[in-house]
């Protein structure tokens, strides 16, 4: 007797082919039968899904639940949404080495002093993630911005070939004990003083295991186009496939160029993925130039002539790679969440005038009383959005963190990805306003990471293959969550299955996630 099966349901198999009837059997961890006709075998239990979609369990490729199943094992916005595997240690941060240990503390809204997390090898972070029973499955990518802050700390400099050869040590360990593969961070401290050389020589060293490079590129508004083709121009050069984060047209400098962006990366070894949104999450001190870290601030504030130049570049962005004010407009820059929760949920102008200061000096005195603030920029165009996600070979990423309104990030006004990424493109963008169909969406957020990423026998209603499954109803699937109201869970998820057991089916059941190592 089978462990379970589904029958009833239109099976869209993640490749991209159209749905057809049939029932799927279950036995351990594996899809054993894909039957067609009407008579599906006993099993302990029998799910009838009948005007339901069959469909693998999405593939999260940019997540930021480095250290999530040690906070909130249960990954309740991750689950509900359909998503059953999640690949974390984005935009250059890792757990491990120790110094990404803070960051990765932070997203999760703890403190890394509050977790146990002196792991003497990436292989002991998956181990302890895997100790934790997460209800996803989780495969993890080494951080760059946590092997150069182990081994030169904040400097602003190239590193020496003693240094740079101790970063390609972190880097290999890291790929021996499980990674997947490199990320970058190249708007953050320390990835922004990191050069091309320096990445393409440690995305060298994870490419004989059979790695992916991952990166948040150094610009996304005024210099997308050259951040996109270093990039490339890293995989190309280091051999291995590249991977840009979250592809945007941010600012408007850049909004409607989404051709030409697309084009960059035809008949290259690259892909991307998007989250369908029109605004972007990140930590506010990101609007800072690399010669005025939030570390020094105070310093730079306290000389006029510094404080003048910083603020000229923050709202202008002339010779900086990152993201400036430049072409969002302070009004579009909202507070997450600071110290004086006050703030939280208000944008910069209004905290500038209930403050009685400019914009910028509003910005500084939150990073001075909170370093970590973070903050939503409503900065692209529905148009380009839309551009992107319709294009088959651009992967569905949240860029979001595992949470549940009542864990330690609950009190904030998150960025509703957290909750409504997956369910927002099946229901907005594929029901609602046609931008691409039904199969093609789920072949973006299942089969197409899952080769593109290594995560083997994943991605497909196969026999044979991990029963990480789906069923949803695609005359009602829909995200709640928006920017008022972010800890909302989805609608239109009956069941979501993780290595053949039932993960969620109305409410929680159990935690069967496994820790997704390198093969």
């Amino acid at each position: 007797m089978l462990d379970l099966v589904i029958h009833g349901a239109s099976v869209l198999d993640g490749t991209g082919s159209p749905g057809f009837p049939a029932w799927v059997g279950i036995q351990g961890e594996r899809i054993v039968a894909l039957g067609r006709d009407d008579r599906p075998p006993e099993a302990a239990r029998t799910v009838e899904a009948s005007g339901r979609v069959l469909a693998p369990g999405s593939i999260d490729v940019h997540n930021h639940s480095d250290v999530g199943p040690l906070v909130e094992p249960w990954m309740d916005s991750t689950v509900r949404q359909g998503v059953t595997t999640v690949v974390v240690g984005n935009c250059g941060t890792s757990p491990w080495p120790a110094a990404g240990a803070h960051d990765s503390a932070t997203m999760m809204g703890v403190r890394a002093e509050d977790l146990d997390m002196a792991w003497p090898s990436f292989g002991n972070f998956l181990d302890a993630l895997d100790s934790c029973r997460p209800a996803a499955n989780i495969a993890a990518l080494v951080g760059h911005g946590a092997v150069r802050g182990e081994v030169m700390g904040m400097q602003r400099r190239a590193p020496t070939t003693e240094e740079l050869t101790a970063m390609r040590g972190f880097v290999a360990d890291a790929m021996e004990g499980g990674a997947i593969g490199l990320s970058t961070g190249l708007i953050y401290v320390p990835g922004m003083y990191s050069g091309t050389d320096e990445v393409v020589e440690l995305a060298a060293t994870a490419a004989p295991f059979g790695g992916v490079y991952a990166s948040h590129i150094r610009g996304e508004g005024e210099n997308l186009f050259a951040a996109v083709r270093e990039a490339i121009d890293i995989g190309e050069r280091a051999g291995i496939p590249a991977h840009v984060s979250h592809l945007k047209c941010e600012t408007e400098m850049v909004i409607g160029k989404t051709a030409e962006l697309l084009a960059l990366f035809e008949g290259r070894d690259a892909t991307a993925d998007q989250y369908p949104y029109t605004a972007w999450g990140s930590v506010l001190w990101s609007l800072l130039p690399d010669w005025a870290p939030v570390e020094e601030l105070q310093e730079v504030l306290s000389d006029p002539d510094r404080r003048a130049r910083l603020t000229h570049v923050v709202e202008n962005g002339e010779g900086l790679w990152q993201s400036s004010i430049k072409g969002v407009g302070w009004d579009k820059i909202v507070i997450e969440s600071t110290a004086d929760d006050r703030w939280n949920g208000k944008d910069m102008v209004s905290i500038a005038d209930s403050m009685g200061l400019t914009p910028a000096d509003a910005m500084y005195r939150l990073l001075l009383e909170e370093p970590e603030t973070a903050c939503i920029g409503h900065a692209m165009d529905e148009d380009d959005v839309q551009a992107i996600l319709a294009r088959p070979e651009i992967m569905v990423a949240s860029d979001a963190t595992s949470m549940s309104p009542e864990g330690p990030l609950g009190a904030f006004p998150v960025h509703p990805r957290n909750y409504g990424t997956f369910p927002r493109v099946l229901g907005r963008y594929v029901r609602d306003l046609g931008v691409l169909s039904l199969e093609t969406a789920v072949a973006k957020m299942t089969s197409l990471p899952a080769d593109r990423f290594g995560l083997v026998d994943r991605g497909r209603v196969a026999e044979g293959g991990f029963a990480d499954l789906v069923v949803f109803d695609p005359a009602t699937v829909a995200d709640t969550a928006d920017f008022g109201a972010p800890h909302s869970y989805p609608e239109g998820f009956d069941l979501v299955v993780v290595n053949g057991r039932v993960a969620w089916d109305g409410e929680r059941r159990e935690r069967a996630g496994r820790i997704l190592r390198r093969s």
